[in-house]
């Protein structure tokens, strides 16, 4: 008989026990089965407890059907004078400080220019590159 297991480690793709426990036997799945065969009671139940005032069966059934409101902020135009990135993000972070946009939409922003100031960055390399090429061609 020859050994499955080659320098003290299993061949990939083969157990170490292969005769071992059927995967989805164990309690927790047994568990898991048990619930969800009764999840129409329970929802039923739970509903019912909510009819009646129970504030902790309402907010499981809400928060489980219903997805929580997210904040959205309103589009704001802003006029910024600067050509440069970096003078771009100074004015944003000054619009924050002075309550004029939010902290959250001046990080946003700024993160942005930063993936601007990356694509300039390649757009400039890949020019610089094309010259080269260009020039060891002539």
């Amino acid at each position: 008989m020859t050994s499955t297991k080659t320098s003290g480690r299993w061949r990939p793709g083969e157990s170490g026990n292969p005769t071992g426990r059927r995967p989805g036997s164990g309690s927790v799945q047994k568990l898991r089965q048990a619930i969800e065969d009764s999840l129409p009671e329970i929802i039923k139940c739970l509903a019912d407890k909510a009819k009646a005032g129970d504030v902790g069966a309402a907010r499981l059934l809400l928060e489980r059907v219903i997805p929580a409101l997210k904040p959205v902020e309103a589009p704001q135009a802003l006029q910024i004078d600067r050509d440069d990135l970096s003078g771009q993000a100074k004015e944003i972070v000054a619009l924050a400080a002075s309550g004029a946009i939010s902290v959250t939409q001046a990080a946003q922003l700024v993160a942005a220019l930063g993936t601007v100031g990356k694509l300039i960055e390649v757009d400039e390399l890949e020019r610089r590159i094309q010259t080269l090429e260009k020039s060891l061609e002539a």
